[in-house]
């Protein structure tokens, strides 16, 4: 997808694979020095979660482009819950279904269900955008049709709380109201979202948000 969206841009994408279990608080600076856009990809359980976060960390505090995917735009509302909230132990009950702020958490009708292969948001969503935001921008729709597949949701619970603080959720699933993508209106480009993009670009077809984040990101060549 990120490909598609370079000849789309007509440039040529150069992809820096970064394992987020290496990452730390002390070399993300060195490791992510000189990248022009940061991609946190989707993912499950807690392995490498706490690199991912220092890598959301250090695009929003540089203004680095930022696209997270899936589990990357669970781990940019914990960052963000985090850092800017200052609600420390922020997590995923999914990472510790202990923590005091369960910011990302399962969906209210999976909370007894154990099967985890017969418990996930799959398919095809429909998801309504605020005509503000960077996606709408992209798109240029206002109604949205996006690939799923995952658990863990957005928790409501937090969401006026978040949005006073600057993380903005502009696209919402409109018949269970769960939140599809948050962006953070203070940055150049910074997207979450909680659907699969990647899984309908292709080579004649690039989607619109890849073709977006490859734009931002040339600006800041």
């Amino acid at each position: 997808a990120l490909i598609h969206a370079g000849a789309s841009n007509e440039t040529k994408v150069k992809i820096r694979w970064i394992h987020s279990e290496e990452l730390t608080p002390q070399n993300v600076t060195q490791k992510l020095a000189g990248l022009q856009g940061v991609l946190v990809a989707p993912g499950f359980g807690d392995r490498g979660t706490e690199g991912k976060i220092k890598a959301v960390q250090y695009a929003r505090e540089n203004k680095i482009p930022f696209f997270g995917i899936c589990l990357g735009m669970q781990m940019a509302v914990i960052e963000f819950a985090r850092n800017v909230m200052n609600l420390k132990d922020a997590n995923s009950t999914e990472m510790n279904s202990y923590t005091n702020h369960p910011v990302i958490s399962l969906m209210e009708e999976q909370n007894d269900v154990t099967n985890k292969g017969g418990t996930m948001r799959l398919g095809a969503w429909d998801c309504s955008l605020e005509e503000t935001s960077l996606v709408y921008n992209a798109y240029k729709a206002k109604e949205i049709s996006e690939r799923h597949r995952h658990r863990y949701e957005f928790n409501n619970e937090y969401l006026e709380e978040i949005k006073s603080h600057g993380m903005q959720t502009t696209g919402i699933n409109p018949k269970t109201g769960l939140v599809e993508i948050v962006e953070i209106s203070d940055h150049p480009w910074f997207v979450g979202v909680q659907y699969h993009p990647e899984y309908k670009s292709t080579v004649l077809n690039p989607h619109p948000l890849f073709i977006d984040f490859i734009k931002a990101a040339l600006q800041k060549v």
